[in-house]
């Protein structure tokens, strides 16, 4: 399902708009400003290219995702475990907790995910 692979400029677009939707386009037009140094022309060259690939909508100038952004957290997270760890999920935590110390509990809510995802 490549429609929800963002770029990194995408994706920080796309969360702006998550943080304040439903979104005025002017507002989202200052708020790129403010946040990215983003000219006018590029917030709606942004918003027509996300338009037009269903990931958003712009009605009456008015801004609303039509994507969830955990569906794309979900979708990327997969695209990098498939990639980098060959679908294997132990060899991801293992390069991932290389070095670092888990909090007592971080480390339960691991195991808690973990036990609910074996059922």
């Amino acid at each position: 399902m490549d429609d929800l692979k963002l770029f990194d400029a995408e994706y920080r677009f796309m969360c702006l708009i998550w943080e304040h939707e439903p979104v005025n386009s002017t507002k989202l037009v200052q708020l790129c400003a403010e946040s990215f140094s983003w000219k006018k022309s590029t917030t709606y060259s942004m918003l027509k290219r996300l338009g037009n690939r269903k990931i958003l909508q712009n009605q009456n100038a008015t801004v609303t995702s039509l994507i969830q952004k955990q569906d794309v957290m979900r979708f990327e997270s997969e695209q990098l475990l498939e990639k980098a760890f060959d679908n294997s999920l132990p060899q991801f935590l293992a390069a991932f907790l290389k070095d670092k110390k888990l909090s007592k509990q971080e480390a339960e809510e691991l195991k808690k995910m973990i036990e609910e995802a074996a059922k």
